[in-house]
């Protein structure tokens, strides 16, 4: 049920039908999904994060767990449902094995679910771009519409190699959805303040998805709060938990508010979902009451 726009700087929302949707409009969501009814205005958008386990480097077995899930974020309300980095497979170094072409498997699960239940889903594949010689760590925004938007890691953890396995990307993504902007970034991007820097005068939010391991999960609850407060906006930070490849993760995903606080917290090393509605409104309060922004140079 969530808008289709994808470009930040846009005048105005869509909704799933493609019709422009003023800014004062509140649509009941039973026009678009039977399953729930919620309202939903422009400007605050429900969002779900599931903080999970994956199957190591089994696709297949990781989305059939992860369906249900899905599902019950969708009819609990949430527009946006996040997972997390490589969610599917896991941060493997083995390419060869989990890379799958653009509209593979991975990417056709994400589509029909947010199609069937109306909502966005974000989550991150290793994918093979046409031409490409390596594979590249691509967060697959997928929309009610049908469409897919692609980010693709900027900023590769050379610390465990992935330099010589990815491709980085070059460019950003930024999705409006009912009006709250988004910019999208994946795990080690977070420890680059600029780049959030220079997303930060057209986002409301950031989503930040990861396999962030236990080891230095200090560093990602200090930088998730950070990046929050800098850019005096929301920052969604969306971590994995379990083992996988050797590595243990503890998941502590947040859900942190323009001023810095943390309005959901998945510390304890447990699957869960956070829930969370973002306003852009605040982000607006926030920015004008503290015009700190303007004082960059």
């Amino acid at each position: 049920m969530s808008g289709c726009g994808c470009n930040s700087t846009a005048a105005a929302s869509t909704s799933p039908s493609g019709d422009a949707v003023s800014a004062d409009k509140v649509i009941p969501s039973e026009v678009f999904r039977g399953t729930t009814v919620t309202v939903i205005t422009l400007g605050r958008l429900p969002v779900a994060v599931l903080q999970h386990d994956i199957i190591f480097e089994d696709a297949k077995a990781t989305c059939a767990r992860l369906r249900p899930e899905i599902v019950a974020a969708a009819r609990s309300g949430a527009e946006l449902v996040v997972l997390t980095e490589m969610f599917a497979t896991g941060f493997s170094a083995n390419t060869e094995l989990i890379a799958e072409p653009e509209g593979g498997e991975t990417s056709t699960f994400l589509a029909e679910l947010a199609h069937e239940h109306g909502i966005t889903l974000v989550g991150s594949i290793c994918e093979r771009s046409t031409g490409g010689a390596l594979p590249s760590n691509v967060a697959v925004v997928a929309q009610s519409d049908g469409s897919l938007q692609r980010y693709a890691k900027r900023h590769l953890f050379s610390y465990s190699g992935e330099d010589q396995r990815i491709s980085a990307g070059n460019g950003f993504l930024n999705v409006e959805i009912w009006g709250v902007r988004l910019s999208i970034f994946i795990c080690y991007d977070l420890r680059f303040a600029n780049d959030f820097w220079a997303l930060a005068p057209d986002t409301d939010a950031y989503v930040v998805i990861a396999n962030w391991p236990t080891a230095r999960i200090a560093h990602w609850r200090a930088l998730l709060i950070a990046r929050a407060i800098e850019n005096q906006a929301w920052v969604i930070g969306a971590n994995r938990v379990g083992l996988g490849g050797g590595v243990e993760y503890s998941g502590d995903s947040l859900i942190v508010d323009p001023l810095g606080e943390v309005v959901s917290d998945g510390a304890g090393a447990q699957e869960t979902i956070l829930h969370a509605v973002l306003d852009a409104g605040t982000v607006s309060d926030v920015r004008s009451k503290y015009p700190f922004l303007a004082d960059r140079r």
